[in-house]
């Protein structure tokens, strides 16, 4: 018979830790609930502590999303654990999830303790967990550089104080598959009481090796991995949970491993979180890159066409990638409209569903046809508004090419209008481009401090020629770096929203400092 283990999702806690992938309440109720229909375990959803919006965040999620444990983060302080309880308690199962560094170098430099003080802190943390919630885990942070034999007498204590799950994190990225097979062996054979605990693994992918590390941890016998859509998180990431998913399916023969994921669910998690977070998805990332079924290569082609296993192990039905064009157009109803967002998974108002309508309109009367991808951004766009926020109300570009030497220059000029509140204000501008013109009356307008553009990028994301295409910058005030993403049939328009959404998002997290400082004084 298979052994199932537990899939522990962090997207929302180590996940948005990745920098600039700041997510609001809404946009991290709405992950929470797909993570649901994707049929996860447990939903880290935050570090209740760390600030009053991820408290309020981690407690909606507790209140609102039914099926997963809802965990929060907590370091071993006291005011931390309650802070943690507080938040997930609403939930119908809900865990405590605390930590502290056990390697030699994090004892030392980070925590300036001795062994045995971390050791006391360890367990005085899980023993107060445990008097709040029956559900306790515990992370031996930095474990694959721990001096083992102290592993194992942590391991021992926390279980003794009433852990029930004990994480062997690889919090750098630093060990290989076969030292993390080792470790987790090691520790079913040397730790007495281990048994009435599950150990589970947290890899970082620093090396590239996050996944396979986690699968290792696996045939060593640990019976939850923690892992994050996309793999996004610190640094380089986290494991990959469609990786590891869809190994463990498509390898059944070798892990004989079953998890409880709803596959068809992983595209449309996957776009979410890379919609949400600014952080497009590399083409050739595996299971939900763009070229992951793509075959352009003659030989392979023709092998597609005798059969599709000659190069393809998985089936895109298998994580719900689909090809399905929406043949609404301009004289569509919003019944047709409800019902394709609802196969999308969008439960909307009517309130919800004629902003939608307007949208879709405005989307159809520039497009022959409507996909399901144009309909994915439109639902970001509106998900991701705030109120209070600058909106682009209209604009306009004069622009041209330079003529032959001697000739005239045509310098372009951008006209914007934005309005926050009830005023619109207007200002036009010159640049050395369409783009920079717009930008720098969007600048003025808004009067805020002198941003820098850090980067700019401009794609298609849809198909057909009349594509929608995506503007993604990265901008700087010289404090704190932030993104902004927009799409539109018009490359310009898409240029201007992203760099407004940007800077709506910078006010966000300069209120969200405001407000933590306060908080701490």
């Amino acid at each position: 018979m298979s052994r199932r283990i537990v899939i522990f999702d962090t997207t929302l806690r180590d996940g948005e830790q990745s920098p600039g992938a700041s997510l609001s309440e809404d946009q991290k109720l709405a992950i929470a609930h797909q993570l649901a229909a994707l049929g996860v375990d447990i939903i880290e959803a935050g570090f209740p502590i760390s600030s009053p919006e991820d408290f309020r965040a981690v407690t909606r999620v507790a209140q609102e999303v039914h099926g997963p444990v809802i965990a929060g983060l907590s370091r071993t302080r006291k005011e931390d654990i309650q802070s943690c309880y507080d938040a997930v308690k609403h939930a119908e199962r809900h865990r405590i999830h605390t930590f502290v560094g056990t390697s030699n170098i994090h004892i030392e430099k980070k925590l300036r303790k001795t062994k045995d003080q971390v050791f006391e802190m360890a367990v005085e943390a899980v023993r107060f967990a445990r008097s709040l919630c029956d559900d306790v885990e515990f992370s031996a942070e930095d474990a694959l550089r721990a001096d083992f034999d102290y592993l194992c007498r942590v391991v021992e204590a926390v279980i003794a104080a009433g852990a029930t799950t004990v994480n062997i994190p690889d919090t750098v990225g630093y060990t290989t598959p076969w030292e993390m097979e080792r470790t987790i062996a090691q520790l079913f054979e040397l730790v007495p009481n281990i048994d009435r605990a599950v150990i589970s693994t947290h890899c970082h992918n620093d090396l590239g090796l996050a996944s396979a590390n986690s699968l290792a941890a696996v045939r060593g016998g640990a019976g939850q991995v923690e892992c994050t859509i996309n793999g996004i998180g610190e640094r380089a990431g986290n494991c990959s949970l469609e990786e590891v998913v869809m190994t463990l399916r498509t390898r059944q023969d070798y892990f004989d491993i079953e998890t409880g994921i709803n596959t068809p669910q992983i595209m449309k998690a996957s776009r979410m979180v890379s919609n949400f977070t600014g952080h497009s998805v590399q083409p050739n990332k595996a299971i939900v890159g763009a070229n992951a079924f793509a075959h352009e290569a003659g030989i392979h082609q023709h092998g597609m066409i005798m059969d599709r296993q000659t190069y393809e192990i998985m089936k895109p039905e298998d994580i719900g990638l689909t090809e399905s064009v929406l043949t609404l157009g301009r004289r569509s109803g919003r019944h047709g409209l409800r019902q394709r967002l609802t196969d999308l998974g969008y439960d909307l108002t009517d309130a919800q569903l004629d902003e939608a309508y307007k949208r879709f309109v405005t989307i159809a009367d520039r497009k022959k046809e409507v996909y399901d991808e144009d309909l994915e951004l439109l639902m970001r766009d509106m998900i991701g508004a705030q109120a209070g926020m600058w909106s682009l109300q209209r604009f306009q570009v004069t622009s041209g090419s330079v003529e032959a030497e001697g000739g005239a220059v045509t310098i372009p000029v951008a006209a914007v209008e934005l309005k926050r509140g009830e005023k619109p204000m207007t200002y036009a501008s010159t640049g050395n481009g369409p783009v920079h013109a717009i930008y720098t009356a969007i600048d003025h307008i808004v009067k805020g401090k002198k941003l820098r553009l850090v980067d700019y990028q401009l794609r298609s994301v849809s198909v057909g020629e009349d594509a929608i295409g995506e503007a993604i910058v990265r901008i700087s005030d010289g404090e704190i770096e932030t993104w902004g993403k927009a799409a539109s049939t018009d490359v310009l328009e898409a240029s201007a929203k992203a760099y407004i959404n940007a800077i709506n998002r910078l006010m966000v997290l300069h209120q969200r400092a405001k407000n933590g400082a306060a908080e701490h004084m």
